[in-house]
């Protein structure tokens, strides 16, 4: 019998108590749901074992990064029909224990679940699924954590995770540029162009100004330090945990010649006592500080500035939630693409700069390019997805594919924001040395 997608199709409109808002086709041939609709192929009934065991966004994640789910047609479609069931649903938190792999269901899961017909849709998705235990994790997926967050050791570990996965492999993603943060766009330009306006966009409200000293925190490839040292002649330290951004970022300062401005170091931040810096830009590396660091990153930044000295935070930020006393993580990108990221409210941003000592002076929002320059992305790992697979893996492939695709809605409906923070460090008699009209500074 070919009747497996009708059978599933019936099984997740009775547990979502709504209308499939995408069509199934499903290992049998079968197809089901609301014809014309973005399709869902499931490719494997091991994908039922994996939502059965994580019932949610990471058993579904785990099946689209083993290759037993996939989408023909336009992906970003297929997120946006299943938004409102899963990534607009309730937050939930993992457990006390902090392991991010156990999540607590939302409140009000169990009472459902008590529902006679819903009961009846569990025992069919289990007879559809086949015999258990589920799959292991595909081999992507970070090892389970352990140990406090955010000591030295583990960040090393979850950047490395991240970043070290080849440059030949991030040189396809992102271009020359070498940027990998929100560019800065203008109507019908390209990622390129938006790449190099955002870079000095930064310098300029850093006030930038040759031979002064900048501090480049998570340097990433170097583009931003090449970018302050060649057009404004800065002397710039760049550092990362990346030994392979490292080794990268050296080989571009030495081939433009520009050894004797800009130094590239393996370093955490905690541990830069080179100090005073005229300057300090930190620009998609506050992500990876984590709540509980927050007031020591803070306070760190602030004790390497001189008197007057300037911090330019560029950091991805989420709407605050009605229990901001939580933890809480995105289990996907947590078990995929960033170990121990944790977003925060802009709110808390600023308030924690200020309360290291910061007067913030321009704060500025800039979602609406993040998802622009997410969708570029995206459009850049499809032109060159042979090569993508063949540089990391088929798996690894698709976790950036999802992950990248689907923040892109997350800027595009306000789910996510991005933000530039400019904040100095006051000097005796209140002169920031900042004019009186920021936003044309240095233009």
């Amino acid at each position: 019998m070919t009747d497996a997608a009708p059978r599933l199709a019936a099984v997740a409109e009775t547990l979502l108590g709504t209308p499939l808002p995408v069509r199934v086709r499903a290992w049998d041939g079968s197809e089901a749901g609301p014809p014309g609709a973005p399709l869902l192929a499931v490719h494997d009934r091991r994908a039922l074992r994996r939502v059965l065991w994580k019932p949610g966004e990471l058993g579904l994640a785990r099946a689209w990064v083993a290759g037993e789910l996939s989408v023909e047609g336009d992906l970003y479609a297929v997120l946006e029909r299943v938004a409102g069931l899963l990534w607009e649903r309730p937050s939930v938190a993992p457990d006390p224990g902090g392991d991010a792999d156990r999540v607590r269901p939302p409140a009000g899961l169990g009472a459902l679940m008590r529902d006679p017909a819903r009961r009846a849709a569990v025992r069919e998705l289990v007879t559809l699924a086949g015999p258990l235990p589920p799959p292991p994790p595909p081999p992507e997926e970070v090892p389970r954590h352990s140990g406090p967050r955010h000591t030295k050791v583990r960040d090393r570990a979850a950047i490395s995770h991240h970043y070290d996965v080849g440059n030949a492999f991030y040189e396809l993603l992102l271009g020359p540029s070498m940027v990998y943060s929100c560019a800065y766009w203008s109507p019908g330009g390209t990622l390129e162009e938006a790449q190099w306006d955002k870079l000095g966009l930064v310098c300029r409200k850093l006030g930038l100004r040759a031979g002064d000293r900048l501090l480049d925190v998570g340097c990433g490839w170097g583009s931003m330090a090449l970018h302050a040292a060649r057009e404004y002649g800065v002397r710039v330290t760049g550092v990362t945990l990346s030994r392979e951004q490292a080794a990268y970022a050296r080989k571009r300062v030495a081939d433009e010649g520009l050894a004797d401005l800009v130094e590239i170091r393996i370093q955490d931040y905690r541990d830069v006592r080179d100090g005073p810096y005229d300057a300090i830009s930190s620009i998609g590396m506050a992500e990876h500080v984590g709540s509980e660091r927050y007031r020591e990153y803070a306070r760190t930044l602030y004790a390497l500035l001189r008197p007057g000295g300037r911090l330019l935070n560029h950091q991805i930020a989420r709407p605050p939630a009605p229990d901001e006393g939580a933890y809480r993580i995105d289990p996907f990108i947590d078990a995929y693409v960033f170990p121990d990221g944790e977003l925060s409210p802009i709110g808390a941003t600023v308030g924690e700069l200020e309360r290291a000592g910061f007067e913030v002076r321009d704060v500025e929002a800039l979602r609406e390019h993040y998802g622009l320059t997410l969708r570029a992305w995206v459009a850049r790992l499809q032109e060159h997805w042979d090569e993508a697979v063949r540089l990391t893996s088929p798996g690894r492939a698709r976790v950036w594919l999802l992950y990248m695709a689907a923040s892109a809605l997350g800027f595009e409906r306000a789910r996510l924001g991005v933000n530039q923070v400019l904040a100095v460090r006051p000097v005796a008699g209140g002169d920031a040395g900042l004019p009186l009209r920021l936003r044309t500074w240095g233009e």
